[in-house]
């Protein structure tokens, strides 16, 4: 998904450094007739595998949405100091992925399998 930050006053690579600190992944990214350098970008693009992966459903990506948003538009305010909202929602993210640990499948042994649940954060 491609998120057009212009009318946030955001560029990408501040939102990408931002939700970077609050334990959200994305990438800064070009839009359509984007007037800022490829380094600098006016855009985010946001992939869902590591999501779905969780088993995140439409309510955790309801959330997710929720807390970029918060991000972003806390950047936009205030784009000396996210630290505060990025602290809030970086706890959030923990608890989320917490509830949804990944679950990965250890071979100790060729004949058995043994099923190990982590959580990575």
């Amino acid at each position: 998904m491609l998120i057009d930050l212009r009318s946030f006053g955001v560029t990408g690579k501040d939102a990408q450094a931002s939700l970077g600190r609050s334990n959200i992944t994305c990438n800064k990214n070009g839009i359509p007739f984007d007037n800022e350098s490829p380094m600098i970008t006016s855009g985010i693009r946001l992939g869902t595998p590591a999501c779905t992966t969780r088993g995140f459903r439409t309510n955790e990506f309801k959330l997710i949405a929720d807390l970029i948003y918060k991000v972003v538009d806390g950047l936009s305010k205030n784009k000396e100091d996210n630290s505060k909202i990025e602290k809030e929602v970086q706890k959030e993210i923990i608890q989320l992925c917490a509830s949804f640990p990944l679950s990965l499948i250890h071979i100790s042994e060729p004949t058995r399998l043994r099923r190990i649940s982590y959580a990575v954060f």
